[in-house]
Parts: C-alpha cells; structure tokens; sequence
C-alpha cells in the first residue's frame, strides 16, 4: 500500500461529526483481557501488512487436520486471559477448566484478533495533514529508494500481498501439505459433489451437503441442511444466486427498528443533531444491521458475498466521515452488486463520496496529486500487487484521477483540478485532452474498467475468491479456472462462483478453512438457534431504543472485542483471510465464554432454547447424549477423543445415565462441543 494510503484524521469539516463517543451503555458484561501487538511478518518489514493489534499466537496454535496432535500444554494463563470457567466442581470426574484446555488447547490458532493496539509505525500513518505528491516541478520522481521508478512492488518485494505473508509461515507450510492439489471442473455443483473423492485428513464429516452448508453460509443449521436436502445442491444453488427472490426473514423486517438505515446521506447530514441527541450513530448502526443479516437473514450466500467484497473493496466503517457516507457504499456499491458485475462495483466505488473521502482523493488536484485512490485501486481493489504495475502507472493513474471529489455531501467533478495530457496505465493508453466533463469523466471510466477486466485481476479475484471459500492455500488450477472464468464473462460474478462449485478442489477441500473470530461468533448465534425477540424475562429499561437494536450492539461490541466486526479493519486492506493471521488463544477462550453467556440465555434482549431442550428427546445414557447433542449443534458426531473430553466436563462416563439436563451439566457440555474443531473448522 502506499506510504500514505491510511486517511489521516484531520480537522473536523462539515464531512464529519461532533465529537462525540456515546458510552457503551448496552454493552453487555465481559470479562477484559490483555492484547499484545505482534511485530512485522519477516514477510512483510514494513510491518503495515502485520496488523498491529492482533495479538502473537500464545500457547499451541494448531488443531491439525487430523484433529488433536500431541499437545505441548494448555495455552498458558497469562495475565489478562480470561476464566475458562468456575473453576473444577467437587464431584467431578475431571475439572470444567482442564478438559476445555484440553480441548481447545491446541486449537488456539482458529481465534484471534484484538483490539487495535496502535504502535508507533501505525501511529505515524495517522498525521495530522494529509501529504500530497507534487506534480508541478520539472522533476517527476516516480518513487523511493524502497519503491524504485519503473519496478513493480512485486520485484521490490517491500512487502507481500497479505495473506501470502501470513501463509509463509510455518503453520502456513503445514497446512499447504494438506490442500489439495488440483482437479476438475463438473457439469455442475452436485455432479461435482457426487464425482468428487475427499482425501485431506479432517476431523470434519465427509457429507457434501454439510461442507455446502459449511462454507456458502455463516453456518450450517438444520433449517438449511433441510433446504438443500429438499432443493438439491443445484436447486439450493440457484436458489440463493437469486436473493431478491428469497422473502426477508422477520429479524431483517426488525431492522426498521435502526432508524438511521432509513435514511439518505443527505438526510444524515442534516439531521446529525437530532441524531446525536438520541445517541443514533448511523456507522455502527449499519455495522448491527450487517451483522443481524448474517445470524439470521436466508439469503446467506449474498451475505457471505458482501462479507467477501468488504474485505476486497474495502471502506472502513469507522472512518471520518463514514457515520454519513459508509451505510451508503454499503448499500449503494457492495451490496448492489455483491452478485452482479465487479467492472460496475469498481465504477460505482470511485464515484462515491466514501472512498472518495476515504482515501484522500478529495484532495488530489492536477498541482498536488494524491496517489492513495490511485495506488489503491490498482494493489487492492483489481490487479494487485503481482499485477505488473510500477510506481509510473501509480502516478500516470493518479494524475488521470484528478478532479473527482466531494461537495455538499454528493460526488462532483471538478474540471478546474483534472491533469490534462495523455497517460498509460498497465498497457491503458488515452489522450486525455479536455477538461470538458463528460469526456474526462470517460476517460476515467474506460481506465477503471480497463483494470477490472485486466488478466491480473482475474487471477486476483479468482485467488481471493478461492481463498475465502476453498483453503487458504487454494490450488493454482481452480484459481486458473476461475479466472478464466472472470475473463470469459466480463467480471459477472455469478458464473465464476458456479465454476467455483463445480470444481472438485471446492468439495474436496473438507475443513481446510477455519472461522475467524466473527465467523465464529456468528455461526454460534446460528447454531443455538438464537431468536430476535427479547426473552420474557427483558426488562425494557432503555426508551430510545428497542431490545432487538441493543441485543445487536451487544453482538457488535463483543464482535469489536473479538477484534473482528464487519467492515471493521482501518486500513484498505480488509481483514486477511487465512488462519495464521488469527492466532488468540485469548479470542478463542472469550468466544467461549461468550458461547456460554448464551447457553445460559443471559442476553435477555433475544430468546434462547434452553439448552436441555435443544435435542427434543434427550436420550437417556451420557455418550448417546453428547452424539446427539453433537449432531444438533455442529451437524455430526464427534472423534473418540473428543468425546471422551466433553464427558470430562461433565464429569461422567459414556454409560452414565443422565436426564435432560444432563444432570446439571447440559449447559457445559453444549459450550464444550461449540469449543470443539467441528464447530471452529468450516
């Protein structure tokens, strides 16, 4: 990324908001923990890509493909880690503590993330003025010593992409000899599912339909396990391609009770006060109504997609001015075609007031060039940074983007500021000779759906796409096949994921993705079966605002404590992808807890099933109890370890007869199998 490319704070302007941070009053209860900042990836030195904040991998960091490896102890309890329990109860056979250390010991790296922890190097992003490059001396220089004129940020290898330089890891290693190799793409999803032989070791079930529901949903549920049952692979597919048909579920129906997602841009500038006074913070509203989609909306595989392209074509949510502009990029770029056409997301993205102002393009001007927008869209947002482009094309596309902003709250062009003269851009040639508007405006247009539909972003797309939803090491012929895909239909999305799911590296690759700590989160909500309406027991003493718009600021802040919220990363990077970058035992142990809150349905603003009733005929022996238990929550049986571990919690013997509680227990052994790799795997 650029050397400025991160939005310095600046004065307040009529672009942002009063200064206000509302306490957290509806906050739930947790339990703080310490964060430790991780230094740079030998990878990547300048350390931007290393995402301060998330904490170094503490204790054994990995549930291997095979389920638990030997283990090197449980994760140390240093200062700050939270209380895995209430500690070991007399009676029981093995203490609640041990056997969840045992459990999720060696699975501390499937969690991870923290709060930003701003260092130094981070800090000095953060100026207090934005610098803009100089266009108008009679010396262009085209770089720095780090980022030599006319070589491509992939020879200089100042840093890597981001998510390779998690995986060059050792742990990345590892998990490279387990993804597959290659294959072929089907006829179509089920005839691929049906063809398709999987070989990695897993303690994951071998049952297409569940590794569907797995990875094309934010967690599997009976509910659609049934529906692609009922459907079929295909007919699930085409069903959820299509999420304008899908009917809304009544939790999304509930988001009317978000006031400001009703409203315009123009509208939240004028009413901010009004706003302010009612503690309405229209950033993170959207940041709730996101994630109240993705625990409850059926149209999953659209939320999963936004999910992808917020990261891919990223606009933080926290950032000055997003309270006003983000929900619009939300819903007015990302989510209007998240299935549609990448050129057009592209087009609309560097039309719109939020990247705009995001990434300082509102300031670059023909005689001070700002090259963050520039930079950006060509190392992040198509070809990336392999993609062939030099400091040149940087700069030659900076100078070409001049003249687009911001004014009164709505995009403008503004002649006056648009560099005159021919540029070339990545083999993009243009005269660029006029001011006139509408013609500069094309010229523009033709260069950004000229690198929308460049074979490096292709290859991009196809490797982020394949990443997010394959193995974080994917193999290099369905990233082939995919692009080839993106080239053949023009950056239409829809049929690069039917090559995608017709490919047999996609059904092949059976827990070789682990969740992130939202992911995470997220699927837990789902598998409890968690309601939107608050529990009888709510006492509603908050009057500006409902139950159901606190219980997901609850989700959202614990979410935040995670260290991973939609749309939360504040750099254009977007989250990385692959599991090395989430290494947290602590994350892991507070995703725990969290589950636990739940079980014991202490978030009264939403209705839980009791944990006793989540299986509707317990049966009657302790190990018969946990299989079913098992089956409900995370769609199988667990390992003979594994099992053997979740009675340790309980303090039994799998010939033990038990009643519907499991004598007391049922709340433990539910929280230890959502602490189990099945659950954390996807």
């Amino acid at each position: 990324m650029a050397d400025q490319n991160v939005p310095p704070r600046r004065p307040r302007d009529d672009r942002g908001w009063d200064g206000r941070q509302y306490p957290a009053a509806d906050a739930h209860p947790s339990t703080p923990y310490g964060h430790e900042a991780r230094s740079p990836h030998p990878a990547d030195p300048r350390g931007q890509y290393a995402h301060a904040g998330q904490p170094a991998a503490r204790g054994p960091q990995w549930v291997g493909p095979d389920g638990f490896a030997r283990q090197a102890g449980p994760p140390p309890a240093g200062p700050g880690l939270p209380n895995l329990d209430d500690g070991d109860e007399p009676g029981r056979k093995v203490g609640r503590r041990k056997a969840l250390a045992a459990l999720g010991g060696t699975a501390a790296v499937v969690a991870g993330g923290a709060a930003l922890a701003m260092t130094p190097q981070i800090r000095s992003l953060f100026g207090d003025e934005a610098v803009a490059a100089d266009a108008t001396g009679t010396t262009v220089t085209d770089g720095t010593p780090a980022r030599p004129s006319g070589q491509q940020p992939s020879t200089v290898r100042t840093y890597t992409e981001q998510n390779e330089s998690y995986m060059g890891s050792r742990a990345g290693e590892a998990l490279k000899k387990n993804a597959p190799a290659g294959g072929r793409t089907f006829s179509g999803p089920a005839a691929a599912a049906a063809e398709t032989k999987v070989t990695v070791k897993t303690v994951l079930a071998k049952d297409p339909m569940l590794h569907l529901a797995r990875r094309a949903t934010f967690g599997a549920t009976p509910q659609v396990l049934a529906e692609i049952k009922d459907r079929g692979i295909d007919g699930w597919l085409r069903w959820q391609l299509d999420p304008d048909k899908i009917a809304p579920t009544k939790a999304e129906l509930k988001l009317a009770e978000l006031p400001t997602l009703k409203l315009g841009t123009a509208q939240l500038r004028e009413q901010r006060e009004q706003l302010n006074e009612r503690g309405a913070q229209p950033e993170k509203e959207m940041v709730d109504a996101t994630v109240a989609r993705q625990i409850w909306s059926n149209r999953q595989l659209f939320e999963v997609m936004v999910d992808f392209w917020n990261d891919f074509l990223h606009v933080a949510a926290d950032f000055d001015g997003g309270e006003v502009y983000r929900a619009s990029f939300d819903r007015d770029v990302v989510r209007a075609h998240a299935l549609g056409s990448y050129p057009e997301m592209l087009l609309a993205a560097n039309r719109h007031p939020a990247l705009l102002l995001y990434l300082n393009q509102n300031d670059s001007r023909a005689d001070a060039v700002n090259e963050n927008l520039a930079r950006e869209n060509l190392e992040l947002y198509s070809v990336g940074v392999d993609g062939g482009y030099t400091e040149k094309d940087v700069r030659q596309a900076a100078l070409l983007q001049t003249g687009r902003g911001v004014s009164d709250g709505k995009y403008v062009f503004r002649p006056e500021r648009h560099y005159v003269g021919k540029v070339k851009v990545l083999g993009f040639t243009h005269a660029n000779n006029s001011k006139d508007p509408k013609k500069a405006e094309a010229a523009i247009d033709a260069y950004l759906t000229y690198i929308a539909l460049h074979p490096s972003t292709a290859k991009y797309v196809a490797q982020s796409l394949a990443t997010r939803f394959v193995s974080d090491t994917p193999p290099k012929s369905l990233v082939e096949r995919l692009a080839k895909s993106y080239s053949m239909n023009k950056g239409m999305i829809k049929p690069v994921l039917m090559t995608l799911f017709s490919s047999s590296e996609f059904w092949a690759a059976v827990g070789q993705k682990v969740r992130r700590p939202m992911e995470y989160l997220v699927a837990t909500y789902r598998a409890l079966g968690v309601s939107p309406e608050a529990s009888p027991r709510h006492d509603n003493g908050d009057s500006k605002r409902t139950p159901y718009a606190r219980g997901l600021r609850q989700v959202h802040d614990k979410m935040r404590e995670l260290g991973q919220y939609p749309m939360g990363q504040p750099t254009p990077d977007g989250y990385p992808d692959v599991y090395v970058a989430w290494t947290s035992a602590g994350t892991m142990v507070n995703g725990w807890n969290e589950a636990g809150e739940l079980l014991a349905g202490r978030r009264t603003v939403f209705t839980y099933t009791p944990p006793e009733k989540l299986v509707a005929r317990p049966p009657a022996t302790a190990g018969a109890y946990v299989d079913a238990l098992a089956l409900r929550l995370v769609g199988q049986k667990l390992s003979a370890r594994e099992r053997s571990l979740i009675l340790g919690v309980a303090g039994v013997s799998a010939g033990d007869r038990v009643d519907a509680t499991f004598d007391g227990a049922v709340t433990a052994v539910a929280r230890a199998i959502l602490a189990s790799p099945q659950h954390h795997l996807r």
